[in-house]
């Protein structure tokens, strides 16, 4: 195997417990597969054991918040806000692109996504093993009954149900957590939108996406069925409640009531696949944006012309309308890195509401004779951020073509009100 092959699985074994809970060193295997496996027996016994060692310690402090709970807790959903807190304010504190870079130093973002992914499905699929016996219908029974006036402590059966819900929601959690910032695009957790988008990028809350599109095809064709049952299981697009998500997620979870009939190997997988889906969803969505952040730092170091960059960006990007995410997400970090590289900010630009085509062109004709190649470029890159240029994008790409080699030779004096 590789040197980086190496560098990898030894970094996530000595990384283990830090997706589930605080940082721990543990034996690393003297060798391992690329793909995270040992390549001997006794190497492959050390890695389960730590790997079930690591479940069962961190089963052990999720049974402790659980003591902490109510009944009210749990049936009003009210677990998960507190879960919250608990699980990502000190973890988001020390976990950083600088705590991955000490770890895998030199190893491409994408190799050490899919080796936590990979992780964290392996911790989930052991913590399945060890909750399967939880979801019965007498549990869900208890369940239904929760929050009464002489219930102060939450019943034990109700207890092995709620490991199992907290153990993979802080899982998930804190996996996507991770990959945003393996892909430099880290989430603000104290900014309510940021936090919301981290919900739903971590569980696939708008779930009919999940199971109506690809995600599913990596899953046995066995397990399909029941995968595309727990992400049907309720719908939550709008509220953003912490105690709602609760209520969603546990709601969600009660579909395992018929895993005990089929055995332990069920649960296992649906643990399993689960993870991996949320985990590729993360994936997709985190590596998607810095692919789109990637576009406007190059488009922003090779510009020459940064004030008129901005102005051609949003040409194209309402030439069929706009709206995409994609094309949000470029605009705002272009502002941000003409503002910062290029000392630019232009107030006459953040307070646009309809673009008239035509005072483009009249900020193109103002710029300085020249090459103006650059912006040529950003109206291409533009157009094809969400996707295959379409017809009225490309007949703005044209006019931008022509207007930039109409540029006479002479230098031409500035218009000063377009440069307000």
């Amino acid at each position: 195997m590789s040197a980086d092959g190496r560098t990898v699985h030894r970094a996530a074994k000595a990384d283990r417990s830090t997706i589930l809970g605080e940082p721990a060193m543990t034996r690393i295997p003297a060798d391992a597969g690329s793909d995270g496996v040992a390549t001997t027996a006794d190497d492959a016994d050390s890695g389960e054991g730590a790997d079930q060692s690591a479940v069962e310690e961190e089963r052990s402090r999720v049974r402790e918040f659980i003591k902490e709970l109510s009944p009210d807790d749990i049936k009003s959903g009210n677990w998960f806000a507190k879960l919250c807190t608990q699980a990502l304010s000190s973890y988001t504190e020390k976990v950083d692109w600088q705590y991955f870079q000490e770890r895998y130093e030199g190893v491409p973002a994408d190799t050490i996504v899919d080796q936590r992914i990979k992780m964290a499905a392996r911790y989930a699929a052991l913590e399945g093993g060890l909750s399967a016996g939880a979801y019965t219908a007498a549990v869900i029974a208890t369940l239904g009954s929760l929050g009464g006036a002489s219930s102060a402590t939450v019943p034990t059966a109700i207890t092995t149900l709620m490991i199992d819900v907290v153990f993979i929601s802080q899982l998930q959690l804190r996996l996507a957590y991770d990959i945003s910032v393996l892909y430099r695009v880290p989430l603000d957790l104290s900014d309510p939108e940021e936090m919301w988008k981290l919900l739903r990028v971590a569980f696939t809350i708008k779930s009919g996406e999940v199971a109506r599109g690809g995600a599913t095809k990596i899953v046995p064709a066995l397990m399909r069925p029941l995968i595309k049952r727990f992400y049907s299981k309720g719908v939550l697009s709008a509220a953003k409640s912490l105690p709602i998500v609760g209520k969603f997620l546990l709601q969600r979870n009660v579909i395992k009531i018929g895993i005990p009939v089929v055995g332990v190997p069920l649960a296992v997988s649906l643990n399993r696949w689960t993870t991996l889906i949320a985990g590729r969803h993360a994936r997709t969505v985190f590596r998607n944006e810095a692919r789109v952040v990637e576009i406007a730092e190059g488009l922003s170091e090779r510009s020459r012309h940064p004030r008129s960059l901005l102005w051609v960006a949003w040409l194209v990007k309402e030439a069929d309308g706009g709206g995409s995410d994609d094309e949000a997400l470029l605009i705002r970090t272009l502002v941000r890195l003409v503002r910062e590289q290029h000392q630019v900010v232009d107030e006459r630009f953040a307070r646009l509401v309809d673009l008239d085509p035509a005072e483009v062109w009249r900020r193109l004709d103002a710029e300085p004779a020249g090459d103006l190649s650059d912006l040529v470029d950003a109206g291409e890159r533009v157009a094809e951020v969400d996707g295959p240029v379409n017809a009225q994008e490309e007949a703005v790409l044209a006019e931008l073509r022509e207007r930039c080699r109409r540029i006479p030779n002479q230098t031409r004096a500035r218009e000063p009100e377009l440069w307000a």
